[in-house]
């Protein structure tokens, strides 16, 4: 009910054209995946800095590649976050006795590891895939049908900006609702009253 006019008749074509899209991701990342890692386990100790920096952000990106295409890549992550831990001792190497890079690669850390904890969770991994299946007009319903485990991860992909606009659209849309989808309404209601509160959390925040 939440979707409104924005369902779609899932029938056998658009099945099929879901199905190759998600076949034709996933052949796209595994390729890019045999490229990373035969680039990265052939690195040699007098590669230069700006070639260890490159790889890396490219295993970035494509640990939430690995967290959005379809089948298990438990172990491709993995892989790489193995790669990614291998390159920083190498980066902190070249970063010597500087304190202040030292302490800006802690940092660094310390965000990935955030990060990668949030691409845990598939709603999160769909909302930063630039190939999503959730499109704009679909982000409220999809986050007001979600587990609140996952509303609560996904809210921190956004602003405060950004979630009372979000909080807005919702109540719209809960008031557009037949009075037959109340047990619908009321959960949605909780979900809104959560994303209210992680508001709350930030406001105090950053008062604080």
């Amino acid at each position: 009910p939440l979707f409104e006019d924005q369902q779609l008749e899932l029938d056998d074509d658009v099945l099929l054209d879901a199905q190759r899209l998600d076949h034709d991701v996933l052949l796209s990342f595994m390729t890019e995946f045999r490229e990373l890692l035969h680039k990265a386990t052939g690195l040699t100790g007098n590669v230069d800095s700006d070639t260890v920096l490159g790889i890396k952000d490219r295993l970035d990106r494509a640990y939430e590649t690995a967290s959005a295409v379809a089948d298990d890549q438990s172990h491709s992550k993995q892989a790489i976050a193995k790669l990614l831990s291998t390159l920083m001792v190498a980066v902190r190497q070249g970063a010597g006795d500087d304190a202040q890079a030292q302490q800006e690669l802690d940092q660094e850390d310390a965000a990935r590891d955030a990060h990668f904890q949030l691409m845990e969770s598939q709603l999160v991994a769909d909302l930063l895939n630039p190939e999503s299946v959730i499109k704009a007009p679909e982000l409220v319903a999809t986050l007001l049908s979600s587990d609140k485990d996952d509303i609560l991860l996904a809210v921190q992909l956004f602003d405060i900006a950004q979630l009372e606009m979000l909080i807005g659209q919702g109540v719209q849309l809960l008031e557009r609702l037949p009075q037959s989808c109340g047990s619908v309404k009321a959960a949605a209601e909780q979900k809104l009253v959560l994303i209210q509160g992680y508001i709350e959390f930030l406001n105090s925040q950053a008062v604080g």
